[in-house]
């Protein structure tokens, strides 16, 4: 596929430069990188978090795992659940 990228044109410049270097074209030089990048990336990521609830009463009412903010707003004002409603 061909396709254009905009780099800085000192970026550029290095990359011209060790693809020179390394008696490869700029194409190849950049693939290799990009490749790299991604698989450097996917190796690096970590497994999800997942909540298991435990015990016999698992979740309390009201606590939805699923939503961050409302996760954060509970822990942040430090009351009960029973005590909130």
């Amino acid at each position: 596929m061909r396709t254009t990228v905009i780099l800085p044109d000192e970026l550029y410049r290095q990359v011209k430069q060790r693809a020179r270097a390394e008696d490869r074209t700029v194409t190849s030089f950049m693939e290799e990188a990009l490749r790299r990048e991604l698989a450097r990336r996917e190796l690096s990521r970590p497994e999800p978090y997942v909540v298991r609830p435990t015990g016999a009463g698992g979740v309390m009412p009201g606590v939805d795992l699923a939503d961050n903010a409302a996760l954060l707003d509970l822990m942040d004002e430090g009351v009960p659940i029973e005590r909130r409603r």
